[in-house]
Formats: structure tokens, C-alpha cells, sequence
């Protein structure tokens, strides 16, 4: 009984090949311009910046800290985005162009999130402990956008363009600016195309999206 625990426990953990695949294959789903998965493999600079994320926490989770951290430097280089080892990103992860993403070391991502490139998940200059923000799952964060500090981003949200985030996000809704603020939400969840628009000063009103 034991033994077929312990079986089910590895098949439900991904493989390190299965996670670059997945993807690949949500990189090749969210870009129009890829006509086949095999495109995206070659071509695609996101996805080769997440592949080397991929191997290079791989190793830092087995203890190959400083092999990890060198081969993070000269992923820097090669394709002018930071990720750290020590990140913990979800599956099917994709970052769109992705020059210029930033991760810090404590961000967390959960699964099917997207980055746009100039993206940055970043810290305020506290030292220790977690300092970098957390997304949940199928969370959007647009060109050039800045989320700072040991914050949340709700599960469903989208950061636009140009952004700075330095507060807790709901989950579901859209923030922009600087600071950033909500200025969609969706009102009922059953609802899809049913949401509350939020303005600057606050005034919140309900249309058919």
C-alpha cells in the first residue's frame, strides 16, 4: 500500500522535461505568430529564458547552488533578463519576448502566469526572509510593469503596462498606474461578461463588458 502511495506521489510531480514542455506548448498557445510548438522551441527567446530558468533551479533545489547561480549569470547576459534559481515558478509559464524580465529570489509564481517583457518582480530593499512578491495562478503582468515588496497578486489578475505595484492585488481584477489601482473587477463570477469599473477617485459603477 505503502509502495503504490509513494508511486502516485512521483507521477503527480513533473518532471523536469515535462515542465519544459508544458511550456513550450503554452508559450505556442499564446503566440499568435507561432505556427507549431517546434517554432516556438527555436525561435522563441521567452521560452529559452524559462528553459534555462527551468535547469537552472532544477539544480539549486539539489544543491548545486553555485553551479546555478553561474549558469543564471550568463543566461543575464546571453539573453538580458535575471531570473533567480531560487524563484519558485509554477507550470506552464510563459514570458512573452522577455527582454528585461526580472525575478527576484523569494517571488513565488503560481501556474499558467504570463510576463511581458521590462517586466519586474522586485523588492523594496528589505533584507531577509521574503522580500519579493507572490502571483497566483493565471496571473497577467504587462510590458515594463514593476511589482515591489512581499505582496500578493490575486489568482486571475492582470498588472498593465507601465505599472507600479506596491500593495496587495485581488484576485480577478485589472490594476493600472502609478501606484497602481483597480479598474476592473468582475462583479459576478458567473457572470462573465458582467463587471465593476473603478475610477481614480474611487466611484465604482456596473456594465456588461
Amino acid at each position: 500500500m505503502s509502495g503504490e502511495k509513494d508511486g502516485a506521489a512521483r507521477t503527480a510531480t513533473p518532471t523536469l522535461r515535462e515542465l519544459v514542455r508544458e511550456d513550450a506548448e503554452a508559450a505556442f498557445r499564446r503566440d499568435p505568430s507561432a505556427e507549431s510548438v517546434s517554432d516556438v522551441t527555436r525561435f522563441s527567446v521567452g521560452f529559452r529564458i524559462v528553459r534555462a530558468y527551468r535547469r537552472q533551479h532544477w539544480l539549486y533545489e539539489r544543491g548545486h547552488r553555485t553551479l546555478a547561480l553561474w549558469l543564471a549569470r550568463r543566461s543575464r547576459i546571453r539573453y538580458g533578463a535575471d531570473i533567480h534559481p531560487a524563484a519558485t515558478i509554477g507550470r506552464r509559464f510563459v514570458v512573452d519576448h522577455g527582454i528585461g524580465v526580472v525575478i527576484g529570489g523569494t517571488a513565488i509564481i503560481g501556474d499558467d502566469c504570463l510576463m511581458y517583457q521590462g517586466a519586474t518582480l522586485g523588492m523594496t530593499g528589505k533584507h531577509g526572509g521574503k522580500r519579493h512578491p507572490t502571483l497566483g495562478s493565471n496571473v497577467m503582468v504587462g510590458a515594463g510593469s514593476i511589482v515591489l515588496g512581499a505582496i500578493t497578486v490575486g489568482d486571475g489578475a492582470r498588472v498593465g503596462a507601465g505599472s507600479v505595484v506596491v500593495r496587495d492585488v485581488p484576485a480577478n481584477v485589472t490594476v493600472v498606474g502609478n501606484p497602481a489601482h483597480v479598474v476592473r473587477t468582475r462583479a459576478c463570477p458567473l457572470v462573465g461578461d458582467v463587471v465593476c469599473l473603478t475610477d481614480r477617485t474611487g466611484e465604482t459603477w456596473i456594465e456588461e463588458g
